[in-house]
């Protein structure tokens, strides 16, 4: 059980994505890139732009974003991912990578994390794609009815398209994808190995002490979560 973590740097009681921090923006991005990136992530904060189980973060070129899954073969996963936008956004589509790659088991995510837009995007559409169909995009590929449609073209991970062989198979491997997902290294930033000289995720996760915890919960109105039952 999950019952003494918490993301430190995320407001619980706001519905809004936080604004970005100011800071000194590089003169070589362009004005156009600058002012759609900021207006598009100011729009998260409309009806179903933002999808449910998803929390971002931007300093303006890059976004970065957790996902809780909360049903389907990788029910329970905690996804750390980021977005990184070309200077000639939206022009081109922003990379996604997951931050802890290796915990990542999907036909579209690479063994460097890289995350495949194409099934999507195919073409991406400057004038008509936006980042909010990117984050839809994501959720949905961890979803029954995506991996059913994936190509084994657009598989960046030959191994899990295995899926179209046996989804009983497939199911306990994304099973264990989601258990590494919620371990000490992939949740806390400062113990994963990968990412040992990349720039410091703007959200962070720290690990509290059953102290903290319940003044945590107490401060927020949350009831005691309650252990699973162990399965005979």
């Amino acid at each position: 059980m999950l019952v003494s973590l918490v993301p430190p740097s995320m407001d619980f009681g706001a519905a809004r994505p936080k604004p970005p921090p100011k800071k000194a923006v590089p003169d070589s991005i362009d004005p156009v890139t600058r002012t759609t990136i900021s207006l598009e992530y100011a729009s998260l904060q409309h009806r179903d732009h933002c999808p449910l189980g998803m929390l971002l973060r931007s300093t303006l070129m890059v976004w970065d974003a957790v996902f809780f899954v909360h049903q389907g073969y990788y029910a329970d996963a905690i996804l750390k991912f980021r977005l990184t936008f070309p200077n000639n956004y939206p022009e081109s589509p922003p990379t996604v990578q997951f931050v802890a790659e290796d915990v990542v088991f999907h036909p579209l995510v690479s063994h460097s994390g890289i995350f495949n837009l194409a099934p999507r995007f195919r073409p991406w559409r400057p004038k008509e794609h936006r980042v909010f169909d990117v984050l839809h995009w994501i959720k949905a590929a961890f979803k029954k009815h995506a991996l059913d449609e994936i190509r084994e073209s657009d598989c960046l991970n030959k191994e899990a398209y295995r899926y179209h062989e046996s989804t009983s198979s497939f199911a306990s491997l994304a099973t264990q994808s989601s258990l590494l997902s919620q371990s000490a290294p992939a949740l806390f930033d400062r113990d994963h190995p990968s990412l040992k000289g990349q720039p410091r995720d703007a959200m962070p996760f720290r690990e509290l002490a059953p102290d903290q915890l319940q003044l945590g919960r107490t401060k927020l109105g949350l009831k005691e979560w309650l252990e699973k039952p162990e399965k005979n």
